[in-house]
C-alpha cells in the first residue's frame, strides 16, 4: 500500500461531526430512558442523527482507503475530518438521504467525496475504494442489530429497540442499495476497474441517472415488493422481527399518531 502522508490538523475530527455525535448520544439516552415527555421526538432526533453520522463515516472510508491506496490529495480536500459540509455534494450527501428517511424510511445511498482516481495504480485498490463505503453500512447495521441476533435484548427499553430495528433497516437498503451494479453506484464502482475499455464508454454517459433508474425501478410493484422481501430476510436473519421495524418506523414519524401498541404493548 502508498504511504499515507497527510498535515495532522487534516485529520482533526471535525466539530460539526463531533456535534452530530453529540446529539446522537444525548437522544440515545433520553430513548433509553424514556426521559422525552413524547417519545416519537426523542426516536426520530436520535435516528436522524445516528443516520448522519453513518453517512459522513462512509464517505469517510472511502476517502481513508483512497489515501492509503495513493490518493493523497483527500486530506487537503477535508476529508478526513468527518465533516459532512466538506462533501461535494452536501446536498447529495446529507440533505436528501435525510428527507428520503423522513418521506419513506428508506437508507439512500449518499453523495460524494471526489477521489483522483489517476493517483491510484491497481483495479483491487479501486474496487475497495468503492466498496469501503457500503461496507461501512454493512458494519453499522451489524451493530445496531447485535442486541437481536445476540439474544441481548433483556433490559434494552422497547422503544429504544424499536429505534435501533429501524436504524438497522435504513443501513440495510443503503447498503443493498450502494452494491448494486449500477452506474454511478459504488456496486459498479466495485466491478468498472474490471470491464473493457469500450464497455466503460458506453455506460459512462449513463452514471449521472443511474440512482434515478433504481428509485424508478421500486415504484414497479413487483420489484418494491422483491426489494423489500430480500431487506425483510436480512432482517429476519438478524433476529430483528418485523414488528419491532414497524413500530421503529412508526415512532420515527411522530407527527403521525404512533400505533398504541407501539407505546404500550
Amino acid at each position: 500500500m502508498t504511504t499515507a502522508t497527510t498535515r495532522s490538523g487534516e485529520r482533526r475530527i471535525s466539530p460539526v461531526f463531533l456535534g452530530i455525535l453529540a446529539v446522537t448520544a444525548v437522544t440515545g439516552w433520553a430513548t433509553w430512558s424514556g426521559f422525552a415527555e413524547q417519545p416519537g421526538i426523542a426516536v426520530f432526533l436520535f435516528v436522524t442523527a445516528a443516520w448522519i453520522v453513518s453517512l459522513c463515516l462512509h464517505e469517510y472510508a472511502h476517502a481513508r482507503t483512497a489515501l492509503h491506496s495513493g490518493d493523497i490529495t483527500v486530506g487537503a480536500k477535508g476529508y478526513l475530518t468527518l465533516n459532512p459540509l466538506k462533501y461535494t455534494h452536501a446536498l447529495l450527501s446529507i440533505v436528501l438521504p435525510v428527507l428520503f428517511v423522513i418521506m419513506g424510511g428508506i437508507g439512500l445511498p449518499g453523495g460524494a467525496v471526489f477521489i483522483e482516481r489517476g493517483r491510484i495504480r491497481g483495479r483491487w485498490r479501486h474496487s475497495l475504494i468503492s466498496a469501503a463505503g457500503p461496507l461501512t453500512n454493512v458494519l453499522f447495521a451489524a451493530v445496531c442489530t447485535a442486541p437481536f441476533w445476540l439474544h441481548a435484548l433483556d433490559g434494552v427499553p422497547l422503544v429504544f429497540r424499536y429505534a435501533l430495528a429501524f436504524l438497522a433497516l435504513l443501513q440495510v437498503t443503503a447498503a443493498i442499495l450502494n452494491f448494486l451494479p449500477v452506474p454511478g453506484l459504488d456496486g459498479y464502482g466495485v466491478i468498472e476497474p474490471w470491464l473493457s475499455y469500450s464497455v466503460k464508454r458506453q455506460v459512462e454517459p449513463f452514471a449521472p441517472f443511474g440512482l434515478l433508474f433504481v428509485f424508478a425501478l421500486l415504484w414497479v410493484p413487483s420489484v418494491n415488493i422483491a426489494f423489500f422481501d430480500a431487506i425483510d430476510a436480512i432482517l429476519r436473519g438478524l433476529s430483528v422481527d418485523d414488528f419491532s421495524q414497524a413500530c421503529g418506523h412508526e415512532l420515527y414519524r411522530f407527527w403521525r399518531d404512533t400505533p398504541d401498541v407501539c407505546v404500550n404493548p
